[in-house]
């Protein structure tokens, strides 16, 4: 079964998030050749100001 977590800058609507969710649900049964019930997805949604790239807060840019 496979399990993805994946962490979003928050602000995205529930819309963008079923579209997105539904997208790699198809993807990776076409992929894997699973079942979509055996594919398990966990959005975390996180403030900007808790995520950095090269030593810089993304609140900051």
């Amino acid at each position: 079964m496979p399990t993805f977590n994946i962490q979003l800058f928050e602000g995205r609507t529930l819309e963008e998030k079923r579209k997105f969710v539904e997208a790699i649900t198809r993807t990776t049964c076409e992929t894997l050749g699973c079942t979509p019930g055996s594919v398990d997805i966990i959005l975390t949604d996180v403030k900007r100001e808790n995520w950095a790239t090269a030593g810089k807060l993304w609140s900051d840019e």
